[in-house]
């Protein structure tokens, strides 16, 4: 029994598993591909808000959808787990617009400071997917500890 103040793992989250074929077994190339997916969603998502506050066009709606759609996306996904699939990448989107709009604002406020937190951060998570993808880090159990 898992004990989690998360609302996404309750008693019946892992209830179901007699019921998954192995087909639908996850693996962590999967993981790993689906989260590149997402990242770039994200990505390309947070550079056009980006590219729209520095072409002189106001970010600010673009990021009010991006907050409030990325919340109701997420609470959505937490009462209907079955529907990741759809609002995973749907949350993506709404967050790289959130993102983008936010750290354009703060990079006008405080030059330079975005740029770096936002490089480092997408290079260090792209280089943990290469080396997972490649092999060259292994999820072995001392790992996981």
């Amino acid at each position: 029994m898992i004990q989690s103040g998360n609302p996404a793992l309750s008693s019946e989250t892992f209830s179901n598993f007699s019921s998954i074929s192995k087909s639908q077994v996850m693996t962590l190339q999967g993981t790993v591909n689906k989260a590149t997916i997402l990242l770039c969603l994200l990505v390309f998502c947070s550079l056009y808000t980006w590219n729209q506050h520095f072409a002189g066009e106001s970010v600010q709606a673009l990021t009010w959808i991006g907050s409030i759609g990325g919340l109701i996306i997420a609470l959505v996904t937490v009462f209907k787990k079955h529907w990741s699939h759809i609002t995973a990448p749907l949350y993506a989107v709404f967050k790289g617009l959130f993102l983008g709009g936010i750290s354009a604002i703060f990079e006008s406020m405080y030059p330079g400071i975005v740029i770096q937190a936002v490089a480092l951060t997408f290079a260090t998570f792209f280089s943990l997917l290469a080396a997972y993808k490649s092999g060259l880090i292994k999820a072995t159990e001392n790992f996981k500890l």
